[in-house]
This record gives C-alpha cells, structure tokens and sequence, in this order.
C-alpha cells in the first residue's frame, strides 16, 4: 500500500494522521471537548489521555494500510505543530460498491472562515481522483445547520433522513443522508 499523502491548499496542510501527532491530536480533543460533544460519541475515561491517542493514530495507520480509511487532520500552514480539525474517509469499500463515509470536525475557534470547505474540496479530489471512489456519503444531525450548509456547498445532495440513527452525546440522534457521486467516474478501473 502506497503512503497516504499530504494534501496542500491555499491555507491549509491535510496531513495524514501519524503516532506523531499524538499529543497534538490531545490538545485538540481537549480544546474543543465542549464544542465537539453534541456531535460526537460520549467518550470513555481513557479517551483524553495521551495514550489513548497513540493507540487511536496507530490505529488510523494500519487502517489506510489494509484500503479501509483515510484519516487526515487540518493544520494552518502558519502554525503546523498545531491540529485544528480532522477529516476521515471511514468504512471504503469497494467491488461493486466504490464509496466511502464522510466525516469531518474543526476547532471552535476556526469555524466560519471557510477552512472546512477549502479542506474538504482537498479531500474530495483525493478520493475521487486517486482512490477512484464512485460515491462519497455523509450524515449529519438536523440541528448541525453548519453542515447542512457546507455539504450543500460541496455539491452533496439529500437522499433521505435515519430515524434514531447513532447513539451520540447520551442519546440516539437522527440524522439527514446525503452523497456525492463522481461525476468522473470511470467504471474500468473498477477490473
């Protein structure tokens, strides 16, 4: 299996999850605990702790190592050392399937700068272009108004709504379904 890349834009460096980033991925958890906790599962008593995260990198490198994920975190070009958001391309399958899950978070004090959408444009051309992905599907709760707008932007259209669908922050939550297909996708590849 090939290395996972570094993705560049304009503002912003994509770069794969590495055990390095361990203690940089931490402080980012513990920054935006608050923020991110509506969104995300309730997390267990290991989850903000410097081991945990080394064994959660690991984890996302053997993951792009076997085709099953591709996890990157956001890093401002001015300040590298630090995470300020994550993308991940979770649950790839392939045969006559071709898509992957999208998911995606960003540091409170980053959000309405248009940084998620510039790293997601990165994101997107990487899964189309080089893994060849058909079909990109991402969910997000009703009241995620931030998301709705965004996947909207990115050309992702609604194809339906999960009643009760993940168990996050202490309840089950629903959420709206939505996909991008590859306009370019050229099913040869899939041989």
């Amino acid at each position: 299996m090939l290395l996972q890349p570094t993705l560049e834009t304009l503002r912003l460096r994509v770069a794969p999850v590495d055990p390095i980033l361990a203690p940089a991925m931490l402080d980012y958890q513990i920054r935006n605990r608050a923020h991110l906790a509506p969104w995300d599962p309730t997390p267990g008593a290991q989850f903000f702790t410097l081991a945990f995260w080394q064994s959660r990198c690991r984890l996302r490198v053997r993951e792009w190592q076997e085709g099953r994920c591709a996890s990157f975190v956001l890093q401002a070009r001015q300040a590298p050392q630090q995470v300020i958001g994550t993308v991940s391309l979770s649950q790839i399958q392939r045969g006559v399937a071709q898509y992957a899950m999208l998911g995606y978070g960003l540091d409170q004090r980053c959000e309405g700068k248009g940084l998620m959408f510039e790293a997601l444009q990165a994101v997107l051309a990487f899964a189309f272009d080089d893994l060849k992905l058909h079909r990109l599907q991402a969910n997000y709760q009703p009241a995620n108004l931030r998301s709705a707008a965004l996947l909207a932007r990115l050309g992702f259209q609604i194809e339906g709504r999960a009643n009760q669908y993940l168990f996050l922050d202490g309840a089950w939550r629903d959420h709206v379904m939505t996909a991008l297909i590859n306009p370019n996708f050229d099913a040869s590849d899939m041989l």
